[in-house]
């Protein structure tokens, strides 16, 4: 009698509508992939087969995670991450490494990146000097202070007017103004993050094509000078504009070298080089004088303010001062089989036998896809279809039990033969 197949198949629909509730109880959970049913069918055959063999109904053969891409939203949280294509995030617990599509993180007591569950973000960490290196493990924000820089380098690009004359007061004097002809003002900062005005100064000089420049510090003559006349670096141009020799040495590297400056805030001595010819050079053209760039490398201590992700999953700090700092890059990981690894529940997974070593890397490489912040993967069950298919998982379980139903009519109906 056909009961046993019927019964195989009202577990069979019942196992169906588990996982069918299951997706949609969890339409709504951030990373969340679905799972599917799959089933297949049992014949009771001899070892030489028959032909006209029925079945003994249905076994669920597998329980198999669809890692289809879900629906990425936008949030108001930088540490909220979604990955747009393949791979995981990949999150650490006391040593145990496990494997994410959900990236709600946010910091902890400790600096560390953590989610939901406390599990640290695994990132490549980089070095000093923000270059990203092969070195992975949890990620943890520096709130300190970053260090004060002093400058060491200005970077002057400029034209001064060829058609001008020398000045008419001489010597040079940065209390005249009609002792020079033009100058230029910056900040810079010495090793303790303090301020300090650093003016140039140019003179037409008398020869042709030649002008001569001062530099001066809060005021204060960069190379010790206390009182005029004070001495200057020549610049000595070529006929069609450009820089030809700097105290007569020529060109390049166009590189003018003070040392020793003395800040009187009890900083180190400053040692600046002077750069005229960076990506503006210095230009001595028959137009009017104009700043084309002017920029130098010092800056003060700063605390972080804040931080930027771009889709390659690089992190940069972003400081007070104005300053920013690459700190780690996220690291995903992948699998030759996903729907191998084992669910452990809260959106993670295990690695398996069956779903292979991880393949980790950097977002953008490979197969890997890349990383959005400030916005967060939903879950990819299709409310839809599984509705549909939760309407069919109750048609089979009626069905099958319809066919119990039957079958009791039958078995009765020989019980009563006399």
């Amino acid at each position: 009698m056909p009961f046993r197949s019927a019964l195989s198949g009202i577990n069979a629909a019942s196992e169906d509508l588990k996982v069918i509730g299951n997706n949609i109880a969890n339409a709504s959970t951030t990373g969340f992939k679905q799972s599917r049913a799959e089933f297949s069918d049992v014949y009771a055959a001899t070892e030489g087969g028959q032909s006209n063999s029925i079945g003994a109904g249905v076994r669920l053969s597998s329980v198999s995670q669809q890692f289809g891409q879900g629906n990425i939203g936008f949030t108001d949280n930088k540490l909220d991450f979604a990955i747009n294509g393949r791979g995981f995030f990949i999150v650490d617990e006391n040593g145990t490494r496990s494997y994410t599509r959900a990236g709600t993180f946010q910091i902890d007591n400790n600096g560390f990146v953590v989610n939901n569950n406390n599990q640290r973000l695994i990132v490549n960490a980089a070095d000093e000097n923000g270059n990203i290196t092969g070195a992975v493990g949890p990620l943890q924000l520096d709130n300190s202070n970053i260090h004060p820089r002093a400058t060491d380098m200005l970077e002057v690009g400029i034209n001064l007017d060829g058609s001008q004359s020398p000045p008419t007061t001489m010597p040079f004097d940065p209390e005249l103004p009609n002792s020079f002809n033009h100058s230029t003002s910056l900040t810079i900062y010495d090793s303790l993050g303090s301020s300090h005005l650093a003016t140039m100064y140019y003179v037409k000089g008398e020869l042709p094509n030649q002008w001569t420049t001062h530099l001066f510090i809060d005021g204060k003559d960069a190379k010790g000078g206390t009182q005029p006349p004070y001495s200057g670096d020549t610049l000595q141009f070529d006929g069609a504009g450009a820089l030809a020799s700097i105290n007569g040495t020529p060109v390049p590297p166009g590189i003018i070298s003070y040392t020793n400056i003395e800040t009187g805030t009890g900083s180190d001595p400053l040692n600046i080089d002077i750069n005229l010819l960076s990506n503006v050079p210095i230009t001595q053209f028959g137009s009017k004088f104009n700043v084309s760039s002017l920029s130098q490398n010092g800056f003060t201590s700063g605390r972080l303010s804040g931080f930027d992700v771009n889709d390659l999953g690089i992190i940069k700090a972003r400081y007070s001062n104005g300053q920013s700092k690459v700190m780690a890059q996220v690291s995903l990981a992948d699998f030759s089989n996903p729907q191998g690894l084992r669910p452990l529940g809260d959106t993670t997974w295990a690695e398996s036998f069956s779903s292979g070593p991880a393949l980790v890397g950097t977002p953008g490489s490979g197969s890997l896809g890349v990383v959005q912040s400030g916005a967060l993967e939903g879950s990819n069950v299709d409310l839809t279809s599984q509705l549909v298919r939760m309407i069919t998982a109750q048609r089979n379980f009626q069905a099958n039990a319809q066919v119990i139903t039957t079958a009791d009519t039958i078995t009765q109906t020989i019980i009563n033969i006399r």
